[in-house]
């Protein structure tokens, strides 16, 4: 648990967390778009890391591929929602967001250098917050 200036909140928070990865509305800003976007990717690593521990053809190198698999696709998504949150930050339309399907991780890097839109936008009315309804 951690305490704000509202009171005390947790560290995960299941809506939220849902809502960050998976969702496309609101905005994120910067800082919490970067450290989204490496769990994704740290996931992935650990999850090719633990495959090309085992030996192939085994039991457990076809579990760790197909965990790898998932955690893919899952990515894919989550990377593709917290992109669309980014460029939601500073007033542009989630379409953009395609664009990190065939760039990757190199657009984390340049997105994370853009700065926010100061202020409410159509997509929200804070930063790394649902939009509101």
């Amino acid at each position: 648990m951690i305490f704000s200036k509202n009171g005390p909140t947790r560290l995960l928070d299941r809506p939220r967390f849902l809502w960050l990865f998976f969702s496309l509305s609101g905005r994120v800003n910067p800082s919490a778009y970067v450290l989204a976007g490496l769990l994704p990717l740290l996931t992935q690593l650990f999850l090719l890391y633990q495959f090309s521990r085992t030996p192939l053809g085994t039991a457990a190198s076809q579990y760790w591929a197909l965990a790898w698999w998932i955690a893919v696709v899952v990515s894919t998504w989550s990377t593709f929602a917290l992109t669309a949150k980014r460029f939601h930050d500073f007033g542009k339309p989630t379409y953009y967001a395609l664009i990190s399907l065939i760039v990757g991780a190199i657009l984390l890097v340049i997105l994370a250098f853009f700065k926010s839109d100061p202020g409410p936008n159509r997509y929200g009315k804070r930063t790394n917050a649902p939009a509101e309804s």
